[in-house]
């Protein structure tokens, strides 16, 4: 079981906190830095200093690490022209020696998008399926042949496909609870996909799905790795579960019925439970981007054991 440290900058963080947060996850042993991919706050947050892009700054980030993974969970579909994107990746992939993983998604969060000017159009998950297709395919068209693409949405025309990631294949990440066309999109570009924020028995559900679709799309379901996110409150006692759970605004009760919560001990059972029905991965969401103790719990109690 992997476990992953997964960011929400838009609440509240500037770069030297998120790089803090990430040399952490390096010396502590966790296996990637991932942050999400917003540019307005959510909920009673202040969202100051205000919002970090996300490929700026994991191209920072790649600079200054050398061993994590580094993603998002997720890049908005409607935030970048997907033959732009591509090359942003293929840039940081390079800048970090080959240490990039994409996550996907169509976009969904209307109010940032009018509130930075950015169009919010009707057919996301349209657009998305096209933008898995142009990405995918500028990245795996040859050196010296190029690329073209007549769709709905997007058009491009004898594409050089420049430039080329590090990596040989950009590991792709799709996510979500759809039933049907997410894992549709899943079995044919994934190579990892996300159950965020759901129970152990809708993540089986959906594992199972994703599985079909691989196969309906003539891979093995064993082609993908199977991963959750869930929100992170860990303590080494009562108290401290209580303390970190009031930082971030939630109810302990909440959080363990709904996250990984409590003590070291309890959250490892929780994990197992995930593991049980095929989860491979777990991504941290950490909300206090401040409480760097609680990354060492985790790596010292939790990660551990597994």
């Amino acid at each position: 079981m992997d476990l992953r440290i997964f960011t929400e900058p838009q609440q509240g963080a500037t770069y030297d906190t998120l790089l803090a947060v990430a040399k952490a996850t390096e010396d502590l042993g966790f296996d990637a830095f991932f942050r999400s991919d917003h540019y307005l706050r959510m909920g009673s947050a202040d969202g100051l200093p205000g919002p970090t892009d996300a490929w700026i700054t994991l191209a920072g980030l790649a600079r200054e690490t050398k061993r994590i993974r580094l993603g998002t969970l997720m890049t908005a579909g409607t935030f970048r022209l997907p033959g732009v994107l591509a090359i942003q990746v293929a840039q940081v992939d390079q800048m970090s020696g080959g240490r990039v993983e994409l996550g996907l998604g169509a976009g969904w969060f209307e109010e940032e998008h009018k509130a930075y000017g950015i169009p919010f159009p009707k057919e996301k998950f349209a657009r998305l399926e096209e933008q898995l297709a142009i990405v995918t395919g500028l990245w795996g068209t040859g050196i010296g042949e190029t690329f073209s693409h007549d769709g709905t949405y997007y058009q491009l025309t004898d594409s050089p496909a420049l430039p080329k990631p590090a990596q040989a294949k950009v590991p792709v990440l799709i996510g979500g609870h759809g039933a049907t066309r997410t894992p549709r999109l899943a079995g044919r570009y994934a190579d990892e996909f996300n159950m965020p924020f759901a129970s152990v028995e809708d993540s089986e559900r959906q594992f199972g799905r994703v599985r079909a679709a691989a196969g309906e799309a003539g891979r093995k379901g064993t082609d993908l790795v199977y991963s959750n996110a869930l929100v992170a409150c860990v303590g080494k006692d009562d108290a401290e579960v209580a303390r970190r759970a009031a930082a971030i605004g939630r109810e302990v009760e909440e959080l363990k019925a709904n996250g990984l919560a409590g003590s070291p001990d309890e959250v490892v059972d929780r994990i197992g439970r995930f593991a049980e029905i095929g989860s491979q991965r777990i991504y941290l969401q950490i909300l206090d981007l401040d409480d760097l103790d609680h990354l060492d719990l985790i790596s010292s109690q939790v990660q551990s054991q597994l």
